[in-house]
């Protein structure tokens, strides 16, 4: 499931030439993993909240504009980190989290996609799993 996100973010944030311009040079895999890596932990702890993948999905396929529950929880930790981690400005922090919403939304519907098998239930409920341990039975509702 990571490997899936972090191809999501390399893709999205690589189509974004407002991101994209706002990552220093030579830092972008570092922090394309980062946002993967906060992405993927956020999930899996807003599935536990949401009532399970099926109900953080729900929510992440409206989410086309900040203001979400699921983006907000995500975005706080994520713009904090990149800040602190990698010395982003406020400006990069803030071009992320602006295309962080579309990103979420991207990955809803490729779970919902019956033609896309990269991303399904099962696959998200097993990741999810792994990272949460024993709250994995949560995911299987």
């Amino acid at each position: 499931m990571f490997d899936q996100i972090l191809g999501m973010v390399k893709e999205h944030i690589g189509n974004n030439p407002q991101v994209k311009s706002a990552i220093p040079p030579g830092k972008e895999d570092a922090v394309h993993h980062e946002i993967a890596t906060q992405v993927t932990k956020g999930l899996a702890a807003e599935a536990g909240q949401q009532g399970g993948v099926g109900g953080m999905l729900s929510k992440l396929q409206n989410a086309a504009t900040s203001g979400s529950p699921v983006v907000n929880a995500i975005e706080g930790g994520l713009v904090a980190t990149l800040g602190s981690k990698f010395g982003l400005p406020p400006m990069a922090t803030g071009a992320i989290a602006a295309a962080l919403p579309g990103l979420l939304q991207k990955f809803a519907h490729r779970a919902y996609d019956p033609n896309d098998h990269s991303i399904t239930h099962d696959g998200i409920s097993d990741a999810f799993s792994k990272i949460t341990g024993s709250l994995g039975s949560m995911f299987n509702k």
